[in-house]
């Protein structure tokens, strides 16, 4: 396996996406069969930890193909950078006039290529049909997504960040929700949980950071603030915050501290810290001191590296922990590169040896762990695995993580990539699903051929929005 046989295997998958795209001003559909590379007509059953409330069924989802586009601007093609162009001003200048202002992607929405408006996943799932078109983030929106967006039509980012506040809840104590309603512009109701996790606080932090950059509005430096002190008031003892603020014996959250959220978090706040030096130097100072806070509390929990448990949630009452898992992510129990990755981001910021020292046991438990045959493994699994390893060799300069990768670049080639030019969703399956992560397998592919190619001039970055 070569870079030059990777980029092969990625062009080509690309190239696909491109011709797919074109009967639709440039977006990719979120599910194609991989024989005709048409746009599925027929939802597939789910896979097993897969929930229908979260695909896109004849439609497309930016959050989904983030990565794939990042991918296609750094192959510096003209073709490419015009496909990539093409996509994001489409989805700027024509999907974004929503009631809210926010946003058809995410976890619950998209957009719907059919009807050329919002799609609402829940309709797919089995639950009532007056179920709302609702926004949840995801994922972290990168800077240069932004960046993009905002040069295509900047009012939608305004637009956004104002919808934003749809997130709070009108409730005493305040609350907020990482589900907000995108056709109205009143706040989604009090549930009977908060499901305000702490990596949504991070997320909408992000967002506003860089719309005040954008605009010097002060209402979105008045909503950074209040979004740092919601968690900053509430975090336990031990330095975690809950997966949940306020929820009932008996739910999923309760007496839950969210250890692999809590970082995230942090690494929201070092990122946001950065943007805002220049003009805004004391806000950025506390979210550093907070940042550093919440870093500790990721290393209260009872994580045994050299065995291979890192620990994703803690229950702080039995001291029962959940781990993540090398292979085999499912709804609820991600990947442990995806922690990882968040772990290199943040030493970037910090240079804290100890999230170094974290993600590189977690790289050496993807170089031991064997690929499981018998599990539809997601090809975010995949990707985020390629992309540590690439991340580690970038950091570090230690070839052994570059050799890794190649060696397990080539066995998934061989299982994503067998009978088609696009890549399975899911190991075992026959279609592509941009919800199971294919993007992150062919951005991780990519930036492990660019980095034996070019070294530390590598122009494809990596990617640290899954946090």
């Amino acid at each position: 396996m070569t870079p030059k046989s990777i980029r092969a295997h990625v062009c080509a998958a690309l190239d696909a996406l491109l011709a797919v795209g074109e009967a639709y001003d440039g977006l990719f559909p979120s599910l194609i069969d991989r024989t005709t590379c048409v746009m599925l007509t027929e939802l597939p059953p789910p896979i097993a930890g897969q929930r229908n409330g979260d695909r896109a069924h004849r439609g497309s989802n930016l959050v989904h193909d983030e990565p794939t586009l990042m991918t296609l601007y750094a192959l510096d093609r003209p073709e490419y950078t015009a496909a990539a162009d093409r996509y994001l001003r489409t989805f700027a200048t024509h999907c974004t006039d929503t009631v809210s202002g926010l946003f058809p992607w995410g976890e619950h929405a998209f957009w719907d290529l059919d009807q050329q408006r919002p799609g609402n996943s829940y309709l797919l799932a089995d639950l009532p049909h007056d179920m709302p078109l609702t926004h949840d983030h995801l994922r972290a929106i990168p800077r240069w997504l932004w960046e993009k967006l905002y040069a295509f039509n900047p009012t939608c980012l305004t637009r956004f960040a104002d919808g934003l506040d749809n997130h709070w809840v009108n409730s005493d104590p305040p609350e907020y929700i990482r589900h907000a309603l995108i056709d109205e512009k009143e706040r989604h109701p009090a549930g009977g949980t908060s499901c305000d996790f702490p990596r949504h606080g991070g997320f909408y932090i992000c967002d506003w950071v860089f719309a005040y950059i954008e605009t010097g509005n002060d209402v979105y430096l008045s909503q950074i603030k209040r979004m740092m002190d919601y968690w900053w008031e509430k975090q336990q003892p031990n330095g975690l915050c809950n997966t949940e603020s306020r929820s009932v014996p008996g739910h999923f959250a309760y007496g839950v501290c969210a250890v692999a959220q809590t970082l995230s978090l942090a690494l929201s706040l070092l990122e946001s810290a950065d943007l805002l030096e220049p003009t805004q130097p004391h806000m950025a100072g506390e979210m550093r001191h907070r940042a550093a806070s919440y870093t500790d509390g990721f290393f209260y929990a009872p994580h045994d590296p050299e065995q291979g448990v890192f620990v994703s949630g803690l229950n702080y009452e039995t001291g029962e922990a959940r781990s993540m898992v090398i292979w085999g992510s499912v709804y609820g129990q991600t990947p442990a590169a995806y922690v990882a990755l968040v772990c290199l981001a943040h030493y970037r910021h910090s240079s804290d040896e100890r999230v170094l020292s974290w993600a590189r046991a977690v790289g050496r438990r993807y170089v031991q762990e064997p690929f499981p045959n018998s599990l539809p493994v997601p090809a975010v699994d995949a990707g985020l695995g390629l992309g540590l390893l690439s991340d580690l060799y970038d950091l570090t300069g230690e070839a052994h993580w570059l050799d890794d990768g190649f060696t397990l670049a080539e066995e998934l080639i061989s299982i994503y990539f067998d009978k088609g030019v696009l890549p399975r969703g899911a190991a075992g399956i026959d279609w592509y699903e941009s919800q199971m992560g294919p993007g992150f397998l062919l951005h991780g592919l990519t930036r492990l051929a660019l980095l034996a190619e070019k070294g530390r001039d590598c122009p494809l970055a990596a990617d640290y929005t899954c946090r």
